[in-house]
């Protein structure tokens, strides 16, 4: 329960210091959790008012009390569900971890006072037992890494949209497809440098805050993070429409979005 509290204390915080947000929903949304939840219950998870956090089954899983980016992950479902929501199917939905990812990481990254060049960029280090091969449940930094185990099997997430790929045309995996977005974060972030929350972490804010469509695309998404850098110059938006290009998502993608 310590761990819970303390997590939750340090979100708040860092979305009020960093943002000027005011709790979840931006006018002071009390935050609440369950924690034991279920019967060795293998997951964390946010249900659209309070997280629930179970113990884990002690043999994949520790508790996930354990990680503070795995509770910030669920509490930003909050934030992304207050700012008007992402469809939690196709790319919409994997947008909608993919967030709850980056802001995850900037939590832990600035409750350790550290820049993006100090950063593991691990998404939940520790969350597995030891028995695992793995030290985390994804990778900013090289999607489909994080683990490779003989039970799980080896960590699917794809770091790259195929050339030419429409979502209306394929399958989508939220927690797969994740990381295509997840990889662009962090190629702009360390480009940019310093504190990841500072430059690429407001820009993804302003992004996530500029009036999204729920069904919002890859692509449209990547529109408004190259909007929202124009303020931070040139360099910052070439750096960016770099980034993007790394994994794939061009203006030659569907473009679903703003509305």
């Amino acid at each position: 329960m310590d761990r819970a509290y303390e997590a939750y204390g340090k979100t708040y915080a860092f979305f009020r210091e960093v943002f000027g947000r005011n709790s979840l929903d931006g006018r002071g949304m009390h935050l609440i959790g369950s924690v034991h939840y279920g019967e060795r219950f293998d997951n964390a998870s946010w249900d659209g008012a309070e997280v629930r956090l179970g113990d884990g089954d002690g043999v994949v899983f520790r508790s996930f009390t354990q990680c503070l980016d795995v509770i910030a992950h669920e509490l930003v479902h909050g934030v992304v569900q207050a700012e008007g929501g992402l469809a939690y199917a196709g790319e919409s939905g994997a947008l909608n971890e993919s967030v709850a990812d980056v802001f995850g990481a900037l939590v832990k990254q600035w409750s350790l006072g550290q820049t993006a060049h100090q950063a593991d960029w691990i998404f939940g280090h520790g969350q597995f037992t030891p028995a695992v091969h793995g030290f985390g449940l994804r990778s900013l930094a090289e999607p489909g890494t994080a683990f490779d185990d003989p039970v799980l099997g080896k960590d699917p997430q794809r770091s790259r949209l195929e050339d030419g790929a429409d979502s209306a045309m394929r399958h989508v995996d939220v927690h797969v497809d994740s990381g295509i977005p997840n990889h662009a974060f962090y190629l702009f972030a360390m480009h940019a440098g310093g504190h990841a929350w500072e430059t690429a972490g407001r820009v993804w804010y302003d992004a996530l805050c500029s009036k999204l469509r729920q069904d919002c695309s890859f692509s449209a998404f990547a529109k408004a993070t190259l909007h929202a850098a124009r303020s931070y110059g040139g360099k910052s938006v070439d750096a960016l429409e770099h980034a993007w290009h790394a994994v794939g998502v061009t203006r030659r993608t569907q473009a679903v979005g703003a509305r």
